[in-house]
């Protein structure tokens, strides 16, 4: 090797190097910002634009009303948390068990499931532009490790009520609210809340507002879980 070529191998390295400091240093930075802040944009709202626009059936739409959590109905809390991470308020992040379910499932050729926690959704709306690769999702554990060591798991439900996508277009409990049931997101029944609820596996298939029979379905079993778990969400 050339005296030329080692110069230039460690100018690569050191390039690397500071790239992968400063990744760090302001990721973190972010998630500090945003334990105190609103979340005012996030990847998937802009990546959605120009999808919107390139098909015809779908309008060009951008809704969203950032509320604190005191201002979202209880009934949502804590549908959200049944409909999609049953173990929220007990694991660190990453639910060990769902995603040995979901590996068992999928390898069986059943119906493909991710098992993702709350706090993983979180961390991949806010962070992560929603391609699929194993690069994203390996920044999405970090990312994830980053808002359970950061955030407390209020504030975590708080952002993914904030930016989860509810219908195309809406993103968040207040404009969900507004868009369907021409009420504050504080305002909302439980029927209400289990409905909207129950579209977040696929927001853009189901529609909160005429909901198919496998939504009415999945509706009655997000409003059963509820009253299991005593009509409220355990915060700390």
């Amino acid at each position: 090797m050339t005296a030329q070529s080692s110069s230039l191998f460690k100018r690569i390295f050191r390039f690397i190097g500071k790239s992968i400091k400063w990744f760090f240093i302001i990721s973190v930075i972010s998630v500090v910002f945003f334990k105190w802040l609103p979340v005012p944009m996030t990847p998937l709202m802009i990546w959605s634009l120009p999808k919107q626009m390139l098909n015809s059936e779908r309008k060009l739409r951008l809704k969203k009303d950032w509320e604190s959590i005191d201002n979202i109905s209880p009934h949502l809390q804590l549908a959200v948390v049944c409909s999609e991470d049953q173990n929220f308020l007990k694991h660190n992040g990453f639910d060990l068990v769902a995603i040995k379910k979901a590996l068992r499932n999928n390898e069986r050729g059943r119906k493909i499931k991710g098992g993702s926690t709350i706090s993983q959704q979180t961390a991949k709306n806010v962070f992560l532009l929603p391609v699929r690769s194993y690069i994203r999702k390996a920044f999405e554990l970090y990312f994830t490790i980053l808002i359970e060591l950061i955030w407390s798991k209020e504030r975590i439900l708080e952002v993914y009520l904030n930016v989860i996508e509810f219908g195309d277009g809406i993103y968040g409990a207040e404009a969900a609210s507004q868009h369907f049931f021409n009420k504050s997101a504080n305002k909302l029944s439980k029927e209400e809340a289990a409905i909207l609820a129950s579209v977040l596996p696929n927001p853009i298939k189901y529609k909160a507002d005429n909901p198919s029979s496998f939504i009415k379905r999945r509706k009655r079993w997000v409003v059963r879980q509820m009253n299991m778990w005593g009509n409220h969400l355990p915060m700390e």
